[in-house]
């Protein structure tokens, strides 16, 4: 997923989404947006702890974690943004 690898270079960048999910939750009160924003913001402290080699020490060329870390994240945003949108536009109806 190249889109996702502009995080590596930038690692606050991460903190944009994690703001979006949050005020999501905000609108929506639902507990999956809360926790992507959490998930964003916590990969967004990893990342930066791996740019920073607090958490590897050796050579860092070949992130096997991203593998993991790319889906988990994507299909978690996908999830909060259709329960999200779902549960704002319910409220938003007349009636």
């Amino acid at each position: 997923m190249p889109l996702l690898a502009v995080f590596i270079g930038w690692p606050w960048l991460a903190l944009i989404p994690a703001g979006v999910f949050f005020v999501l939750y905000l609108r929506s009160r639902r507990l999956l947006p809360a926790a992507t924003a959490l998930l964003w913001g916590l990969y967004a402290v990893y990342e930066y702890s791996m740019q920073r080699r607090w958490l590897c020490t050796g050579e860092c060329n070949i992130r096997v974690d991203l593998l993991l870390l790319y889906p988990l994240l994507v299909m978690t945003s996908v999830a909060a943004l259709v329960v999200a949108w779902r549960t704002i536009a319910r409220d938003s109806r007349p009636g």
